[in-house]
């Protein structure tokens, strides 16, 4: 997709509106046209990004809104490439980390985490939550599902993920690629990112990629500290326990967090 501004038309203007309105941000009418509140929309949209607002949609904004696959698009992190992050996730398809890492690396620049442990961090979560490196759904398992029950029933009455009645669990299963779990998480998490209680009445959206790195970014903000000090004293178990509350994945967390911290230059 080219760079679009204003006095642009056709398909990939309708995309592009289309793509800010699902957001939540006014434009008008989706029409396919490119005019002031469309640049407006574009703008507002890179300002929540820390990108530069010119109000052009080209390369990394269309990247950061997940409509363009360039190999060329400028990383928000230069040092952090799909180049040298593909090597950390080898069972991962190259265009998924194409596709998403701007966008995952967008949200940790805006959350003021483009420091190289942090950056690590989210990356070596993603690949033991969702490996992947796209947002999804948790399934139904033993541990979320009782025998013969309801979908995620042994998550409704949790207490300690702020769940208090039935179909909580399911509503609020894990989601995007920290897998968010929890009324509370959804709601704390939400409103971080601006989105006030929208995400509990619409917690699907936890699986927009855009979204899903605000909400990764989110969440190893609020644990910032202690996820450095644990990395700091290379005790990447504890690290993995401050996001996870155990040690699931801590062998795909480890091995992408130990081949990154080699691999990645200085920055």
């Amino acid at each position: 997709m080219n760079t679009l501004r204003t006095g642009s038309s056709g398909p990939d203007v309708q995309k592009l509106q289309q793509r800010l309105t699902d957001l939540g941000y006014s434009l008008g009418v989706v029409d396919g046209i490119f005019g002031q509140g469309t640049a407006a929309a574009v703008m507002a949209f890179q300002r929540s990004q820390g990108l530069q607002a010119d109000g052009l949609a080209g390369p990394q904004t269309l990247a950061a809104l997940g409509l363009n696959d360039d190999p060329s698009v400028p990383s928000p992190i230069p040092a952090v490439t799909v180049e040298n992050v593909a090597p950390l996730f080898p069972s991962t398809p190259r265009a998924n980390i194409q596709r998403h890492l701007p966008t995952v690396l967008n949200g940790l620049v805006e959350a003021e985490l483009g420091v190289k442990p942090m950056v690590l961090m989210a990356l070596a979560t993603i690949r033991a939550e969702t490996e992947g490196f796209v947002p999804i759904s948790e399934g139904q398992s033993r541990f979320n599902t009782s025998p013969g029950g309801n979908p995620f029933d042994l998550y409704d009455r949790r207490t300690d993920l702020g769940n208090n009645q039935p179909g909580d669990g399911a509503l609020f299963r894990g989601r995007g690629f920290i897998q968010l779990t929890g009324r509370a998480n959804y709601q704390q998490h939400g409103q971080a990112i601006g989105l006030g209680d929208g995400l509990l009445t619409q917690p699907e959206q936890a699986n927009d990629p855009v979204i899903a790195a605000k909400l990764l970014a989110s969440f190893l903000k609020a644990k910032e500290t202690a996820i450095m000090n644990a990395l700091g004293a290379n005790n990447l178990a504890l690290a993995r326990k401050l996001v996870n509350g155990g040690s699931n994945g801590l062998d795909r967390f480890t091995d992408c967090y130990t081949r990154g911290d080699t691999s990645l230059p200085a920055f």
